[in-house]
């Protein structure tokens, strides 16, 4: 434990903390949309379930992570790619996000959402399981950067847990913000398909910067948030207050 009289050791932890909360974003939105399918007496033991099994299997993987570095190794090569277990994942990851996502959209344009959740398709098992599923195909990329920065397990864990507890204090204010506001949860399933995207052509080999994709979600974001509060402007029983006023 004397690791933590080091000024180098909290630095790293800080770093670690918050390299995991911000690739635990695109996680949140997720969870957010797919627990709402489910009804309001469940959603918070879906999000929160599903997360601690999440934790588990990150923690799991942390202490065996002898055995994620093997996943680096290249298994076989296809059309002049070499591609190892963790392209395999990321590949399988993004195509999932993409069709997930694009699923989501397709639904909720054509209306059937309500018919799918009163025919019981969508169910508490199910979307924990979509939770753990997506947290597996994410863990191995935060993982592998938390390699390049520090070798200390017990740094890595501790970082795990606090970014995990994070999700779980956010995730039920993000999930209720989405809810109420359909057109924000079209751009987040719109942003998962720009992820899922990234995963996929980062499987190929190609690497593009995660700055770039966060800074057009954050801009996104911001237009839409614009957006919002001209349509809360032009409400007619708002618009008819202030007049009284």
């Amino acid at each position: 434990m004397e690791i933590f009289l080091l000024p180098e050791t909290w630095v790293a932890l800080l770093t670690l903390t918050f390299l995991e909360i911000v690739l635990g974003i695109d996680n949140i939105i997720f969870i957010s949309i797919v627990s709402n399918k489910l009804p309001q007496n469940q959603q918070a033991k879906a999000r929160n379930l599903g997360l601690s099994l999440a934790l588990i299997f990150r923690i799991g993987l942390l202490l065996g992570i002898t055995w994620i570095i093997t996943f680096t190794q290249p298994l076989f090569a296809l059309f002049g790619h070499d591609f190892s277990g963790r392209d395999l994942i990321l590949l399988a990851g993004g195509i999932f996000l993409i069709f997930k996502s694009t699923l989501e959209i397709h639904q909720k344009t054509e209306g059937e959402e309500h018919a799918d959740t009163s025919r019981g398709g969508t169910t508490l098992l199910s979307v924990i399981f979509q939770i753990i599923l997506l947290d597996i195909i994410f863990s191995f990329d935060s993982i592998l950067t938390a390699i390049g920065l520090t070798d200390q397990i017990i740094l890595m864990i501790i970082a795990v847990v606090i970014s995990i507890g994070v999700m779980m204090l956010f995730s039920k204010k993000i999930s209720d913000f989405i809810g109420k506001h359909p057109t924000l949860e079209i751009l987040a399933l719109s942003f998962l398909i720009l992820i899922g995207f990234m995963l996929a052509i980062e499987a190929l080999h190609y690497h593009v910067p995660k700055g770039y994709i966060y800074f057009a979600v954050f801009f996104s974001l911001m237009v839409e948030f614009l957006n919002m509060r001209i349509r809360k402007s032009k409400d007619p029983v708002k618009l008819k207050k202030r007049l009284k006023e």
